[in-house]
């Protein structure tokens, strides 16, 4: 056990160097601020700071509704690509694209789609008639926010369903076989057998899916920079703006910290 312990002991130093200093680093910062040590007054601002409640709802809101959708649609998209029928490499491997894609390249070209006067996603709904004249989808903060949804589930939901589809091929199939003979149908079998084994994998894809969410950066700073309003702004955004713009890295510190 100690020779374990010790093989081990170089990956904690190297995790303490990249991980632990920086946390420790931003903890001293949120307690200074020009050099000189304030306490909590930076801790205190923040429960005072609207637009640091405004961001964190919008990031906790984001995360929730994303996360879910991509949960039950990559559920659905492995169960599908899970089943035997011709050209099923072919669609598991077009299924994956879109993770595969750079964030920021997907990011400029669903803001092509969205665009209020050639967007692609307007020229749709009025030739279905949907819709009697072109949407502002990135300029009202209720559309700002679907779009913004929309293009990360598109994102991310291959993600998802190739966790889920790696976990459906370790179940037995001899336990379906078991359960069909004692006469079980296939929501019997989906609920009894395929649920209860998928929970690992699917416990995997939250905690990934709702970290990486949860820091989203890239895909809303070139969809909609947080706008309009700051409807749209996440917490990662809003530390963004206040480190590098406003260039009060204390303040942000505290904002990592918290």
């Amino acid at each position: 056990q100690r020779f374990g312990l010790l093989l081990i002991l170089p990956s904690f130093l190297i995790l303490g160097l990249i991980a632990l200093y920086p946390i420790l680093r931003n903890l001293v910062l949120s307690f200074m601020e020009q050099g000189r040590f304030i306490g909590f007054s930076n801790f205190l601002a923040l429960f005072q700071d609207e637009r640091f409640r405004s961001s964190f709802l919008n990031t906790l809101l984001f995360c929730g509704i994303s996360v879910s959708l991509q949960l039950i649609l990559g559920l659905v998209f492995a169960l599908i690509l899970h089943q035997r029928f011709f050209g099923r490499d072919f669609a598991r491997a077009v299924s994956f694209l879109p993770w595969a894609l750079p964030t920021a390249v997907m990011a400029v070209a669903w803001k092509w789609i969205f665009n209020d006067t050639y967007g692609v996603f307007n020229d749709i709904l009025l030739r279905l008639h949907l819709i009697k004249e072109p949407l502002a989808w990135l300029g009202r903060p209720n559309l700002a926010f679907f779009c913004i949804v929309l293009a990360e589930v598109w994102k991310c939901t291959p993600f998802v369903t190739v966790i889920i589809l790696a976990g459906l091929q370790t179940i037995p199939l001899e336990l379906y076989e078991a359960i069909r003979v004692d006469g079980a149908n296939t929501w019997q079998r989906f609920r009894l057998i395929t649920l209860p084994l998928l929970k690992p994998a699917i416990l995997i894809a939250l905690i990934f899916r709702s970290i990486q969410a949860f820091g989203v950066f890239d895909s809303i700073w070139v969809l909609t920079g947080g706008g309009p309003g700051g409807s749209t702004e996440p917490i990662s955004l809003y530390i963004y703006g206040t480190a590098f713009r406003y260039l009060k890295f204390n303040y942000a510190a505290s904002m990592v910290s918290l």
